[in-house]
């Protein structure tokens, strides 16, 4: 979980990315500052991994107050203005986003983060081994693996189908298929993970699985179908 700072002095733009924060599950907000001297004491009094910083802004601006910190998070510039970005990468900012920024944009830039600092734990640290949690809803969910039918992931968003229900969770399908054990849980498509003991058989290129008393059937890929019928066969689901 990446903890972060916004510091802008427009209101609008803290309340945008204060939204897109509230999107990602891999981002906790803890200070919205209005500026350089909020985002100072923000820094002294919170371990922070990632801060969005405004360029203009009155009194002391973002290039001035990064220059001024010995051991500055993670930055990621937020700017109206495209004239600074080659002064802002020569700061050794992570990023350098343009007003309007759109979410898609957004959400590139935090996975960069988030693969720099090697913190790929976009799904919360499971508390126990037959569970984990995920957020979605503005809040974190208790998943039991389990309880797990299968997987399907939609561009930026991931499904989980249970045995009653689905949640859905702004996430990549690689980051949740390394949280997920591999003994129980197998990718056979690039769109989808199954749980293996929730397979009720192979029908040619297909997973059947029984959702809510109707049959289910998954696409196998090609490049899953070899290794998934070893693990068939060597398990004799």
């Amino acid at each position: 979980m990446l903890k972060t700072i916004i510091v802008d002095d427009e209101p609008l733009a803290l309340d945008v990315l204060e939204t897109y924060i509230s999107k990602m599950p891999n981002i906790e907000l803890v200070q919205r500052c209005n500026n350089a001297i909020e985002a100072n004491e923000a820094l002294k009094n919170h371990q922070i991994d990632l801060m969005f910083l405004d360029i203009q802004m009155p009194q002391i601006t973002g290039m001035e107050f990064l220059k001024s910190l010995e051991n500055p998070p993670k930055v990621i510039f937020t700017t109206a203005y495209p004239d600074y970005a080659v002064e802002g990468f020569e700061l050794n900012a992570s990023d350098y986003l343009l007003k309007p920024i759109s979410l898609d944009r957004f959400m590139k830039s935090v996975n960069r983060v988030t693969e720099e600092l090697g913190a790929t734990n976009q799904v919360e640290e499971a508390d126990g081994d037959d569970f984990f949690f995920v957020k979605a809803d503005k809040k974190l969910i208790k998943v039991i693996f389990d309880d797990i039918l299968y997987i399907e992931g939609l561009k930026d968003y991931v499904i989980i189908k249970r045995r009653d229900s689905r949640i859905v969770t702004l996430q990549t399908m690689k980051s949740l298929e390394q949280k997920l054990p591999a003994n129980i849980f197998k990718r056979v498509h690039r769109s989808y993970i199954v749980n293996l003991s929730k397979i009720n058989a192979i029908v040619g290129n297909m997973v059947e699985i029984t959702e809510k008393g109707e049959k289910k059937h998954i696409p196998i890929g090609k490049n899953y179908r070899e290794t998934l019928l070893e693990i068939i066969n060597g398990n004799r689901l």
